[in-house]
């Protein structure tokens, strides 16, 4: 039953129902070639565009009658989805496949199905090659686990088990559907009984109509056939109605006004600026036209059909021009793509030596990433192949890129060996109680340590966290011993300051043997009564000007005044450990020595020149005063000498 043939279809008089439509001319749709040829060439051109416009129209409606879900189809406008990260493409399937507007969905869904596991492929693509440039040697398995394959995986799934479930039930609807919309062409041509009252009989034609509009969709590879014999039935009833001319003509005029509207409104539909919306109309109208629109008379019959199928045409001609547009800018967005494909290509070939170089280099494969993905859709015949050029493009990028580390990786060996050696360094001193001795190296490793490069990155976290531990543990340990040296250099200040104060109430007993003594055995209680906090220096000067104060009363050379006062600076630096100042001390004593040597010199050779001259037996007052300033200075060098040689003692002990 299902395979019924037209030609099987017999009327009232015997003969086929194609034979009969050909031979009464119902519909221009059935004009066969030969009317063509006599219209023609440009008629026949014009003819075939006609046709070809409503057999798309006819195609349409024929995929989409399976569909019960028809009206609730083209809600949701396409995206762009190829220029979505996966995280939004997931997002997007997140909300899409959750609605149950199965046919309203599913291009969606395959869209996003289709840019997600291309992206997904790239991406696992890329991490593969860097596993196998990190591990060259390795002999495990790439594993990549990506939770958002894993979420993509759960949303499809359920899509695709509500798709399914849909599919099933809407087979059965349209196998049911079909099955009645045959037993209704059945009835039709039962209808042609002259023995039944022709009242009764037009009732019952108009229950079939109407059981024929409601009787749901049917496979799209019935829809035609099945419409045709519906359609020839109906005609040769209307036909038959010539009995009851009156009703007929009541009809016809009836459904010319019914499809002059839609004529009406298809003129309305040229002037929609979106097109696409007024095609899914007009597919609707033709639907109306063909199933819920019965025949007219025969004289209109042929001119509102052309009247609607040249309408039909212009539409047609005005979306094609929509799609030439649409081509034109996948025109322009493969040429973008192409241009951004080269520009990768070229980056491959760009030699880089430093890492921070390479940071630049992939953030321009970044953004030129960013935008081949935001550059739009290109034709779809070259789809599959401007999408391998780009992962070909960035593929050899990522090699490039990984032979330079690869080409690095021995250093960072040899740097995880260094550091290595400085952890075992650093763990050895860690615990070590000379703090004096040990600082300046534990100070020296953490420089060493900021000198050395980078280490393979998954070592990096451990020798560091092993390095800070050693290092942290140790000067933890100097921070407490500082805190308990403070606290007993505080007592030392509170004990000078007292010692201070009976120290201004000194007075000398005018023996310069005993005075020199005593002023000695002052500077060596000072000492020994220990070093006092940084911010506290400041009476260390006031011990120094008592001490002036006293040397000053003393009849004392200007050079044992000068030695005294030198020994007790010395001393007090090296109490409070100041190395850079008593190094600092010996390069301006080095200095003088040499100025004052090159004073002498230059005098000398003044007395020289004056004792080439005439007068050189007898000394004039320069000359005696250039020999006065060379004793001077003479008496200077040894004092900076002494001091030098006082220096350097203290320094070796």
């Amino acid at each position: 039953m299902l395979e019924e043939k037209n030609d099987n279809l017999q009327n009232a008089d015997g003969k086929s129902a194609l034979e009969s439509l050909e031979k009464k001319q119902t519909t221009a749709p059935e004009k066969d070639a030969t009317e063509n040829t006599i219209a023609g060439i440009s008629e026949q051109s014009l003819e075939q565009d006609s046709q070809r416009a409503l057999r798309s129209i006819d195609a349409s409606n024929a995929e989409e009658s399976e569909d019960q879900t028809l009206k609730e189809r083209h809600e949701i406008p396409m995206q762009d989805y190829d220029s979505l990260s996966m995280v939004d493409l997931v997002e997007a399937l997140n909300i899409i496949a959750g609605s149950d507007k199965i046919m309203s969905v599913k291009e969606h869904v395959d869209e996003i199905k289709k840019s997600f596991l291309a992206k997904y492929t790239h991406f696992i693509e890329e991490k593969k090659e860097e596993f196998q440039a990190e591990n060259p040697d390795s002999t495990e398995d790439f594993e990549y686990h990506l939770p958002l394959k894993a979420q993509f995986d759960a949303l499809y799934t359920t899509f695709k088990n509500k798709k399914n479930t849909h599919f099933k039930s809407l087979q059965t609807n349209l196998k049911s559907n079909l099955e009645n919309r045959l037993a209704i062409v059945e009835e039709l041509k039962e209808l042609i009984n002259p023995q039944e009252n022709i009242k009764d009989t037009l009732k019952h034609f108009n229950e079939l109509r109407e059981r024929w509009k409601n009787a749901g969709s049917i496979p799209k590879d019935k829809y035609n056939h099945v419409w045709n014999n519906y359609h020839f039935h109906v005609e040769n009833f209307y036909d038959y109605l010539h009995l009851d001319r009156e009703a007929r003509d009541l009809d016809f005029k009836h459904n010319l006004e019914q499809k002059q509207k839609i004529v009406l409104r298809v003129q309305e539909l040229l002037n929609e600026e979106d097109v696409n919306k007024a095609f899914r109309e007009l597919q609707d109208l033709h639907r109306m036209w063909k199933e819920d629109i019965g025949p007219v008379s025969k004289e209109h019959r042929e001119e509102i059909w052309n009247l609607f199928s040249d309408l039909t045409k212009k539409m047609h001609d005005k979306r094609e021009l929509l799609f030439e547009k649409q081509r034109e800018l996948e025109l322009v967005n493969l040429e973008n793509k192409k241009q951004i494909i080269a520009e990768i290509e070229d980056l491959a070939t760009i030699k880089v030596h430093a890492h921070s170089q390479w940071l630049l280099q992939i953030e321009k494969v970044e953004a030129l990433r960013t935008a081949f993905f935001a550059a739009g859709k290109v034709p779809s015949e070259v789809n599959e192949a401007t999408w391998s050029s780009f992962k070909t493009a960035v593929r050899n990028f990522n090699s490039f890129k990984n032979s330079f580390y690869k080409e690095i990786k021995k250093d960072q060996n040899e740097n995880l060996n260094k550091k290595n050696a400085l952890v075992a360094k650093a763990q050895e001193l860690q615990d070590n109680t000379d703090f004096e001795a040990t600082t300046p190296i534990m100070k020296n490793i953490q420089e060493e340590w900021k000198k050395i490069g980078h280490v393979p990155r998954k070592f990096s976290d451990k020798v560091w966290t092993e390095f800070k531990a050693a290092c942290n543990h140790y000067f933890d340990r100097l921070n407490e011993q500082k805190s308990e040296n403070i606290a007993e250099e505080m007592e030392s200040f509170d004990k000078k300051k007292t010692y201070l104060e009976s120290l201004r109430e000194f007075e000398l007993s005018g023996d310069h043997k005993i005075d020199l003594e005593a002023i000695k055995q002052h500077i060596e209680n000072w000492k020994n009564l220990g070093r006092v906090p940084h911010a506290r220096r400041h009476i260390e000067g006031k011990f120094n000007k008592i001490l002036d104060a006293l040397f000053d009363k003393l009849s004392l050379s200007k050079k044992e005044t000068d030695m005294m006062r030198f020994t007790n600076r010395l001393d007090n630096l090296a109490e409070n450990n100041e190395t850079r100042k008593l190094e600092n001390e010996k390069i301006f004593l080095i200095r003088k020595i040499d100025e004052v040597q090159n004073e002498i010199f230059q005098l000398e050779n003044n007395i020289q020149f004056f004792a080439n001259t005439k007068n050189a037996k007898k000394e004039n007052s320069i000359v005696l005063e250039v020999r006065k300033n060379i004793a001077i200075h003479k008496e200077s060098l040894e004092v900076w000498k002494e001091k030098l040689n006082q220096l350097r003692s203290l320094n070796q002990e």
